[in-house]
């Protein structure tokens, strides 16, 4: 007997833009509403990465209006609605709840200066152990703590300081409150515990008073219900129940199926992380937490590359405008370009070797980019091979660690993110880690995950597992060639592994140019 089709809200804030789907229980997107970003980001400063808050909420209005008007008979058959959106992003808001500046986006690049000192014993505490440049690096890039600094009349008349999906939550409920699974990045969560830290704990180190933090509740709980002002202003229902989820990145992993911890997720986006969920609290990297899950009782063990995909855009910019004319002229993308003239390049890009540090790294906060091994034959299309291979490689390195950690080795890797849709980079990916590539039904994995969390927390499945497997789809499989995963093995362990430690001093020398 067929079962009767329920549906749910997604909504999806990706950095480039917004996605406003319904989905049944069955995995399929039965309407969506893609909403581009005019623009992502301004930059009043060289390396800042900031907008309007209000800016995004404008877009949800417009995407769910449209949504509205197309399919209205399914918005009202809807159960319940999940938000996931971009991580470490905070909104500062005043008394009223009104910005007083602009949001500052996770891409952004500025530092505090850190006039005011770690105290002496924290200091020595942070040395001994080790992590005192990463504790240093941690709070420079703390949004608030630059605030404090720089305008502190601004963080005068901040009450409130939130994440990005807090803020979305309010516009909706009309209530400051947010799932304990949204909360990565700057913020002083207690990730093991799903509270925040007290503003005399150890690890915060983030300068932020809890008073100025919003309610944290734990996943699936029901945070609230779309106001009669977001009704209007949306023309969602008013009343439709709006249920805790997580990140975009947690979502991805789930929708890509990775929720058994021999399954890992990688994240081919504009930053590329690899996680592996797991019951248990285990840090993916000394002193480096877990971040819960989007399901409650998992956290996820994730190792991210800063600035990731965002390689693909810088060497398009920098070197690709042949390759940019050629795939005007074609009518497709400068990347499916590249992606076919990189298959050119044999395994390890003739002994050229990237590493991916475009952007500092929480354990290593000195770290930069390098590619070694040039030779009078390599070409542009070489160091764009090095570059999807020394993505990957980076990767790999965080899912050793992570291997060892847990205790368990992964059987195969899920894949999500723009640069999932390349079948090339895929069979690249199955070759570096020596395991198969899986590519679910669709590259909305972000909003299949928000979906199959709203449905598991609905009790429309008995079990994670069954909502797995009802839900997410294999579309295309990529094994490993046993030829390329001895050379990659090898062009890992005899070089990429080695780069760093060789390299580390230089890089310390580097910051000072």
């Amino acid at each position: 007997m067929e079962k009767k089709e329920k549906l749910v809200l997604a909504v999806d804030f990706g950095t480039q833009s917004l996605r406003v789907s319904i989905v049944n229980q069955f995995g399929e997107i039965k309407a969506i509403i893609k909403n581009k970003y005019n623009e992502a980001y301004f930059s009043s400063e060289p390396g800042f990465a900031e907008q309007n808050p209000n800016y995004y909420w404008y877009e949800l209005c417009d995407a769910a209006i449209k949504l509205k008007e197309k399919h209205g008979d399914l918005l009202k058959k809807v159960l319940a609605m999940s938000v996931t959106t971009f991580r470490d992003s905070p909104v500062f808001l005043d008394e009223k709840c009104e910005p007083t500046r602009p949001m500052v986006l996770w891409l952004d690049q500025r530092q505090a200066a850190l006039h005011k000192k770690i105290p002496f014993l924290r200091r020595l505490i942070f040395s001994i152990v080790g992590m005192l440049e990463t504790v240093i690096l941690n709070m420079k890039r703390t949004p608030a703590i630059w605030v404090q600094e720089n305008e502190k009349d601004v963080w005068e008349k901040t009450k409130h300081y939130v994440n990005f999906s807090t803020f979305i939550n309010y516009k909706l409920t009309g209530e400051l409150i947010d799932s304990v699974a949204n909360q990565t990045g700057h913020f002083p969560i207690h990730f093991k515990k799903g509270k925040w830290y007290s503003d005399n704990a150890l690890k915060n180190v983030f300068r932020i008073p809890n008073s100025k933090l919003p309610k944290i509740v734990k996943q699936g709980t029901v945070m609230g219900f779309v106001s009669k002002e977001a009704s209007n202003a949306t023309g969602l229902p008013e009343g439709l129940k709006i249920i805790a989820a997580g990140t975009d990145k947690g979502s991805e992993a789930f929708g890509t199926g990775a929720s058994r911890k021999d399954i890992a997720a990688i994240s081919y986006g504009t930053a590329s992380s690899i996680s592996v969920p797991n019951e248990k609290y285990i840090e993916p990297e000394s002193f480096l937490p877990s971040y819960a899950a989007p399901i409650a009782g998992l956290y996820q063990m994730e190792v991210q590359i800063y600035r990731g995909y965002w390689m693909v855009g810088w060497f398009i910019k920098q070197f690709g405008a042949h390759e940019t004319l050629e795939a005007h002229i074609e009518t497709m993308a400068t990347e499916e370009v590249l992606n076919q003239k990189m298959l050119e390049i044999p395994p390890g890009s003739q002994g050229l070797v990237l590493q991916p540090y475009w952007g500092p790294g929480l354990k290593r906060p000195e770290a930069r980019g390098a590619i070694v091994g040039f030779s009078d034959f390599h070409t542009r299309i070489h160091i764009y091979r090095a570059i999807i291979e020394g993505i990957a490689f980076g990767l790999k390195e965080g899912l050793i660690g992570i291997q060892k950690r847990q205790r368990k080795k992964v059987k195969e890797i899920r894949v999500s993110g723009g640069g999932s849709q390349s079948d090339a980079i895929c069979q690249i990916t199955a070759d570096i880690f020596g395991v198969p590539v899986r590519r679910t039904q669709t590259y909305e994995t972000a909003t299949i995950g928000t979906a199959l969390v709203t449905f598991y927390y609905l009790d429309v499945f008995k079990s994670l597992e069954e909502a797995t497997e009802a839900m997410v789809h294999i579309e295309k499989t990529f094994n490993p060639s046993l030829e390329n995963v001895k050379k990659y093995n090898r062009l890992y362990k005899d070089v990429y592994a080695k780069l760093y430690p060789k390299l580390k001093s230089i890089y310390k020398k580097l910051k000072y140019f």
